[in-house]
C-alpha cells in the first residue's frame, strides 16, 4: 500500500527542497523573470527537483520553456557570455555565465519511429503535456519559475516518498516510446534505491527484447551509471530479473549456473555480485591519489563484475561430484573483450578491464609464499598501471563463508603486497626495463632498428624480470652470448 503524505509533511518536503536549491535560487529567479518579461514560461524539470526533495544536490539544472528555441536563444543571448545550440533540432538551446551552464527545451511532445528509434520532435504548448511524455513520475515534478509553483501532476511526490518507480503513461507506451526508459529503471534502482512498481516490472519483462532496438552506445551509457553508482547491484539485479540482461549483457545472467545435491558450487552470479560490492568498498576516496584507486572506478567495477564469465564454458564435472573451471581467467578474458567492445567501450577500458579479468586468478599460484622475486616481479610487470586495481580485484574475490581461511588469503596477500613494495624500493618495478636499451643493443650487435632488436630487447628483459638487475657490462655480455646462438649469426 502506497502511504500518502500528509499536507503538512508535503509543505515540510517543499520547504526543505527549496532549501537544497538555496545556493541557485538567485539564477532561478533572475531566468524565471527574463522568461517571463517575454511573455514565456519557464520551470525546473526532472532531476532537479526530484534530487532537491530527496536532499541531493543535483549537478544538472534542466530546465524547460513553452517558448520556441528561436526565443529561447534570443533571451539566454541577453543573459549569458555564451551560448550554443547543438540541441536545437530538439528544441534544447544552452548558454553559460562564467562557470555557471544551463540548458533550455522547449516543451516537447515526441514521438517515435517505432523502427530506428529516432526521435520525432514535436513541440508541445503546456507543461503538463511536457511532464506526460518523461520516464519516470519521479522525474515529472517541475518547478514554475519564478513563483517557485510546485507542479506534479503524475504524483511523483508520492511515488518518490514511497520508493517507488512508476510511469507516467502506461509502461508500455512510454517503453514503447523509447525502450532504454527500462535500462534507466535499473540505473534509477541502483542510484536512488527505488523498487519498479508492479505493472512497470510486468512492462519492462514483456518488453525486455525491445532494447535491441536502442544503440549499444546508448545502452553502454545507462550501463555505465549504474556501475557508477554507490550500490550497483539492485540494478544489476532488476536487468537480470527482467531479462533485459540477457540482451544488453548476457554473460551475466549466463553465470547463474544450476546448483543439485550431486554437483554443489558457488552461485557464480550471487559470488559476483558480492565481488563487486566487496571491490568498490576497497576503493579509495574520489580525492586519493591514483594508487589508493579513487571511487567510483569503471575499470575496477567491470572487471569485479565480469572477472569469473569464462565459468560457463569451461565448467566440468569431475569424478567424485567436484566442479572445475580450468582456464575460465583466459576464455573470461577474451569475453570481456568481446562484450565490452559490443557495447562500444573505448579500447583503453576494453584492454584494461580484459587484462585484469585475465590476471585475477595468478595469485592464487603464490600459495604458501612460494614465489621467487622472478614471479614476484612478473606479477608487477605483466599487471603494469593496473597493479593498483588488481590488488583490490584479487582481495574482492575471497567472499568464502570460513572466516580461518579468508584470513589466511589476506594475510598470503599482505605478505606479496609486502614484497612486491620492498622489491619495488629497491629495483623501481613500476619502471622496469632491460640493463641497455634499443640504441645500444643495436651498437652492440651492430644491427640497424627492426625485429633482431625487439628479439634481443625481449631477451634481456626477460633476464631482468629473472635475476634482477644485472649491470651494463654482465648485460652486454649476455647479449652476445645469446646473438652467437641466433640463426643469423650461425655457420651456414
Amino acid at each position: 500500500m502506497t502511504i500518502m503524505p500528509t499536507a503538512d509533511a508535503t509543505t515540510e518536503l517543499f520547504a526543505r527542497a527549496v532549501t537544497r536549491l538555496t545556493p541557485v535560487m538567485p539564477l532561478l529567479r533572475e531566468l524565471g523573470e527574463a522568461f517571463a518579461e517575454r511573455g514565456h514560461e519557464l520551470a525546473l524539470v526532472g532531476g532537479p527537483v526530484r534530487d532537491a526533495f530527496l536532499g541531493r544536490t543535483s549537478p544538472d539544472l534542466d530546465f524547460t520553456t513553452d517558448a520556441r528555441p528561436g526565443a529561447t536563444e534570443r533571451i539566454l543571448r541577453g543573459w549569458g557570455d555564451a551560448h550554443w545550440d547543438m540541441g536545437r533540432d530538439f528544441g534544447t538551446i544552452g548558454a553559460s555565465r562564467g562557470d555557471t551552464r544551463v540548458e533550455v527545451t522547449t516543451y516537447r511532445a515526441d514521438a517515435y519511429d517505432g523502427v530506428t528509434r529516432k526521435p520525432v520532435v514535436a513541440f508541445g504548448d503546456s507543461l503538463e503535456e511536457d511532464l506526460s511524455r518523461r520516464d519516470f513520475t519521479i522525474n515529472a515534478m517541475a518547478l514554475r519559475l519564478p513563483d517557485l509553483h510546485f507542479v506534479d501532476p503524475h504524483g511523483g511526490l508520492v511515488d518518490l516518498a514511497a520508493r517507488v518507480l512508476r510511469t507516467p503513461s502506461p509502461p508500455e507506451v512510454s517503453f514503447g516510446d523509447d525502450p532504454l526508459r527500462m535500462m534507466r529503471a535499473a540505473r534509477f534502482a541502483a542510484q536512488l534505491g527505488v523498487h519498479v512498481s508492479a505493472g512497470t516490472h510486468e512492462a519492462m519483462t514483456a518488453m525486455a527484447a525491445s532494447i535491441e532496438k536502442v544503440s549499444a552506445e546508448r545502452v553502454r551509457e545507462e550501463l555505465t551509471k549504474l556501475l557508477l553508482a554507490d550500490t550497483p547491484a539492485p540494478g544489476l539485479e532488476l536487468l537480470v530479473e527482467t531479462g533485459l540482461a540477457a540482451y544488453a549483457l548476457p554473460e551475466l545472467p549466463a553465470l547463474r549456473l544450476e546448483i543439485d545435491e550431486h554437483h554443489r558450487h558457488k552461485d557464480v552470479y550471487a559470488h559476483s555480485l558480492t565481488v563487486l560490492e566487496q571491490a568498490i568498498a576497497l576503493e579509495g576516496a574520489p580525492s586519493d591519489p591514483p594508487e589508493a584507486v579513487p571511487g567510483p572506478d569503471l575499470w575496477l567495477r567491470l572487471a569485479a563484475l565480469l572477472h569469473d564469465i569464462g565459468k560457463p564454458a569451461t565448467r566440468r564435472f569431475e569424478p567424485g561430484g567436484g566442479v572445475s573451471f580450468h582456464h575460465h581467467e583466459v576464455v573470461g578474458a577474451k569475453l570481456t573483450a568481446k562484450r565490452l567492445r559490443a557495447l562500444r567501450y573505448d579500447k583503453e577500458t576494453v584492454k584494461a578491464v580484459s587484462r585484469l579479468v585475465e590476471l585475477h586468478l595468478r595469485f592464487h599460484g603464490y600459495g604458501e609464499g612460494q614465489w621467487t622475486d622472478s614471479a614476484v616481479r612478473r606479477y608487477v610487470t605483466d599487471a603494469g598501471p593496473l597493479l593498483p586495481r588488481l590488488h583490490r580485484l584479487t582481495r574482492a574475490d575471497c567472499t568464502t563463508r570460513n572466516h580461518r581461511k579468508a584470513a589466511r588469503l589476506a594475510r598470503t596477500y599482505d605478505a606479496l603486497e609486502s614484497r612486491i613494495a620492498d622489491l619495488q624500493a629497491k629495483e623501481e618495478l613500476a619502471a622496469v626495463r632491460p640493463d641497455l636499451d634499443g640504441n645500444r643493443i643495436g651498437e652492440i650487435l651492430g644491427v640497424p632498428p627492426g625485429p633482431v632488436i625487439g628479439r634481443a630487447y625481449r631477451f634481456l628483459l626477460g633476464l631482468r624480470l629473472d635475476e634482477g638487475p644485472l649491470g651494463e657490462e654482465e648485460a652486454e655480455r649476455r647479449l652476445r652470448a645469446w646473438w652467437a646462438e641466433q640463426p643469423e649469426t650461425s655457420p651456414s
